[in-house]
């Protein structure tokens, strides 16, 4: 019991940190493509991000959510004055401006930020193919960090309305290799930020991932950088402390089941990364599920029914 004392989130972490500055390593992601100026002239490559003004950006009408809470809205408007936006929107052209397509609360948490321009995908919704050919053809890159593989992933599914195994296919990669590319995206944007920059691996973000709670994530990312931590070191490091890992991580288990795979991508579309599931090796495990509404939960149930 001492010991979790000793090593507890927090006056422990905050001690072996020892209250350094690392802003001077952290400065806000920049994107270093064309910028807009205005809708008209030569339409641009939709594979590039753009700076788009954010005063020619507007909401999309059909927004399905309607309500976004304000607490999250600004820790990440907090999060994008200190980072930058690090996963862009998508917008199409609509006269002289540009409609969300994806994408709505990061435009609303970078207006909260103060940002005057902001990163963009352009799409040409009527040239869904072109779009494919040119996201496969981004993720194919070398120079490709592994936030932005992980975004291209989640792009051509998100708006060419592919599942992840036809986006694996597409790619070349195995389903799993998909799966846990794409769980970069739910590290904090601290710990996505240094992994954009290498600050931190793509095997440091593998063992975070196995830490719940998203505050010892980033505290155990500023002990990465201080302190240089290799993975291994990292592993003890949260051994001692009495955090453990997720199993499927642990002592090089195997991957997830397909099953497993195939169920959190079903159950996702109605509740997006609200979603976590555990399971041991001898297959026991948990699945929780966090809803924002009553018509959410409608929306999920009637889905069922209609199966």
């Amino acid at each position: 019991m001492a010991a979790k004392n000793q090593y507890g989130l927090g006056k422990g972490l905050g001690a072996l940190l020892g209250g350094e500055d690392l802003s001077e390593l952290r400065k806000p992601v920049g994107y270093i493509n064309k910028e807009v100026v205005s809708t008209e002239g030569k339409p641009q490559d939709t594979s590039d991000v753009l700076r788009i003004p954010i005063d020619l950006i507007e909401p999309n009408p059909y927004q399905p959510r309607m309500t976004f809470a304000s607490e999250a809205m600004q820790e990440l408007a907090d999060s994008i004055r200190t980072f930058g936006l690090i996963q862009p929107i998508t917008v199409r052209r609509k006269g002289d401006k540009y409609q969300i397509i994806s994408g709505e609360r990061r435009y609303r948490a970078s207006i909260m930020a103060g940002m005057d321009m902001i990163p963009a995908y352009i799409r040409d919704a009527s040239e869904q193919g072109m779009l494919e050919m040119a996201i496969v053809e981004n993720i194919q890159r070398e120079n490709l960090d592994p936030i932005e593989v992980a975004m291209s992933y989640q792009r051509l599914m998100d708006e060419c309305s592919l599942t992840q195994e036809q986006m694996a296919d597409r790619v070349g990669k195995k389903r799993a290799s998909v799966a846990n590319q794409l769980r970069l995206l739910k590290l904090p944007a601290k710990v996505q930020h240094d992994l954009k920059v290498g600050l931190v691996s793509v095997g440091h973000a593998k063992v975070l991932l196995g830490v719940e709670d998203a505050g010892t994530q980033e505290m155990l990312c500023d002990m990465i950088v201080k302190n240089g931590l290799s993975v291994r070191q990292l592993e003890e490091k949260i051994k001692a402390m009495g955090k453990k890992k997720d199993p499927a991580q642990e002592d090089g288990a195997q991957e997830l089941p397909e099953m497993y795979y195939r169920l959190l991508e079903n159950v996702g579309k109605y509740f997006g990364e609200n979603i976590s599931l555990k399971r041991t090796r001898d297959g026991k495990g948990t699945m929780t599920i966090k809803f924002e509404s009553d018509a959410q939960m409608e929306q999920f149930l009637k889905a069922l029914d209609a199966r």
